[in-house]
């Protein structure tokens, strides 16, 4: 990368270019609930976690400022990564297992992913993590199957896009199916 680039990223910050994405592990159910969130503010991610949390649960996170005033609302145990990864039970080791997995497969698997479709992909690794003990692969794509029957997912919907390739439109406004 050249020089100037480099520099001029560096200055944007850390999350410049990145779409972020917040995840919560509930430890009992074994499960995760993400989202894509416009940013890392204080306030964001603390409302994200107000309207999936219930009042007074136990929250284990890393000492990121967004998540300092949790306390007033949550039992909230910190872990310190510069000094330590585990103090007891206070980890984030399950949610970091998370995005192991997820990561491997956004540059493994799909490889280029645009910022548009990257909830589909999370919501996809999220829906494998959450079933991946009581199914088998099988149980898993029937499970799947069953979500999407009488669904439709049009071209616009899926691209953002409102030029299909497929279909030629006539000079009246109709769409006519190409043979």
């Amino acid at each position: 990368m050249h020089k100037g680039r480099r520099l001029s990223i560096e200055q944007s910050g850390p999350t410049a270019n990145k779409t972020i994405v917040m995840g919560i592990l509930d430890r009992d159910l074994r499960q995760i609930r993400t989202k894509v969130v416009p940013n890392v503010k204080r306030e964001t991610l603390q409302n994200e976690v107000l309207k999936q949390v219930k009042h007074g649960s136990t929250i284990y996170t890393d000492e990121a400022i967004g998540y300092d005033k949790l306390h007033y609302r949550f039992v909230h145990d910190v872990v310190n990564h510069t000094e330590r990864y585990v103090n007891g039970r206070i980890h984030t080791n399950g949610l970091e297992n998370f995005w192991s997995l997820l990561k491997r497969t956004l540059a493994g698997t799909y490889v280029a992913v645009e910022p548009f479709h990257l909830s589909r992909y999370v919501d996809e690794q999220v829906f494998r993590y959450n079933n991946r003990k009581e199914m088998n692969d099988n149980q898993r794509f029937c499970k799947a199957m069953s979500q999407v029957l009488g669904k439709r997912l049009t071209y616009s919907e899926l691209t953002g896009k409102s030029d299909s390739p497929h279909h030629a439109e006539t000079g009246t406004g109709e769409t006519v199916e190409p043979f």
